[in-house]
């Protein structure tokens, strides 16, 4: 089995989660797009898209359910991506309320769940874009840099 680093993935969770948000967020904005601005409204703005939405975000909040235990838990103590990383979970909390408010909520609040959903569901996903390119280009910079002479007189115990 391969190790881990404190809070990263494994590479099955990594890429299920990012395939679970992609999936729900592009189809969240293609359904916007038929349904909404009818930019081929027959075949973006079908119930088809809608049920593709709605179940790749059930399997998104899986995805993210499996990710707090750890990856959130090792993110916060370490203080990395700290912005990106909550402002996902908050907007993850009200997409998800305002969801709810879509389906099961009053008529007068539909509309104002929708507006608050579509802005918040762009600023989710272009948040989740940049903690994975951010952590992506964070690795390959400590890959890239020699290591500090401090740090190894550190941890190697010959050097001392």
């Amino acid at each position: 089995m391969k190790k881990h680093g404190l809070g990263k993935m494994p590479g099955w969770q990594r890429w299920f989660t990012i395939a679970a948000l992609c999936i729900c967020s592009l189809s969240g904005i293609a359904f916007l797009l038929g349904h909404e601005f009818h930019l081929s409204r027959g075949l973006l703005g079908n119930r088809a898209v809608l049920i593709i939405h709605g179940v790749s975000a059930a399997i998104t909040l899986i995805a993210f359910g499996t990710v707090l235990p750890f990856h959130i838990k090792a993110g916060l103590k370490a203080k990395n991506n700290l912005i990106s990383g909550i402002s996902q979970l908050v907007f993850l909390a009200i997409l998800v309320i305002t969801a709810m408010l879509l389906y099961y909520g009053p008529e007068e609040l539909h509309a104002s769940s929708e507006i608050i959903h579509w802005v918040i569901g762009f600023i989710f996903f272009g948040v989740f874009l940049f903690h994975i390119v951010s952590r992506s280009i964070f690795a390959i910079q400590l890959r890239s840099e020699p290591p500090s002479p401090y740090l190894e007189s550190v941890t190697n115990p010959i050097l001392k």
